[in-house]
């Protein structure tokens, strides 16, 4: 191995023009002589490009399903009798009753009664009962 080591250190001293090193001396480690403060700069320049990614990701990916998730919580505690809805298989209805998971709803011309899931409601409609009634006669 040293023999290797040899050979190379003469190939690179050729190549660059400066005279070969044949010594056998070990050589010295680099990273031994730095100071607890450089170690300790050079970890945190090598971890900079991760936290970097990671501050990037937070704010592009996960605060805003957060921020979504939240909003549509406020929504379904907000849900109120009489109020329009859409649920995500896309039936528009009027809440009639509401228990704990489960919500009726009034659905079509008929009224038809109509039992869903609250965390299936996609959204609340700005239609109001009295406009409604208008249009589906």
């Amino acid at each position: 191995m040293e023999l290797i080591y040899k050979l190379l250190g003469v190939a690179t001293a050729v190549a660059e023009g400066a005279p070969a090193v044949t010594d056998t001396a070990p050589v010295a480690d680099p990273g031994a002589a730095m100071g607890p403060i450089e170690t300790i700069i050079s970890l945190v320049g090598s971890m900079f490009p991760l936290i970097i990614m990671f501050v990037l990701m937070y704010f592009l990916m996960i605060r805003p399903e957060q921020k979504r998730k939240k909003k549509e919580k406020a929504m379904l505690d907000a849900l109120k009798r009489g109020d329009r809805i859409c649920t995500i298989g896309g039936i528009y209805g009027t809440i009639m009753d509401i228990k704990d998971d489960t919500v009726t709803l009034a659905v079509g011309r008929d009224n038809l009664s109509m039992v869903v899931a609250r965390w299936s409601i996609r959204s609340v409609e700005d239609v109001t009962i009295e406009n409604e009634s208008e249009s589906l006669n």
